[in-house]
């Protein structure tokens, strides 16, 4: 199992409008693509961020289901009304450790 962390930095005073727009608009999407391992909003280093974890069985089945999720009509339709919203977004992959609680 790995996990992808997206952080995504919206314009100040726009995260909980982008967190709203985000559910109702994109998660059911992505979903079919990804599992939803959490979100948070970030209180301290880079604010008005917020930060999803995706699981992924591994790196080959994350590659193969975002070639999917980039082909999808309802996705390509969202992605440009999310794009206003965004000033910078990052992706780091993640390998938990034989004691992590999330494997």
């Amino acid at each position: 199992m790995i996990y992808e962390m997206r952080t995504y930095q919206v314009h100040p005073g726009k995260a909980p409008e982008f967190l709203k727009f985000y559910e109702q608009n994109g998660l059911a999407i992505i979903s079919r693509y990804a599992r939803l391992a959490g979100c948070w909003t970030k209180e301290s280093g880079v604010l008005n961020s917020i930060v999803f974890i995706w699981g992924y069985d591994d790196f080959a089945h994350r590659t193969a289901q975002r070639a999917k999720l980039g082909q999808d009509a309802d996705w390509l339709k969202f992605v440009p009304t999310i794009l206003p919203y965004l000033v910078h977004q990052e992706s780091v992959f993640l390998a938990p450790t034989a004691f992590s609680p999330m494997k």
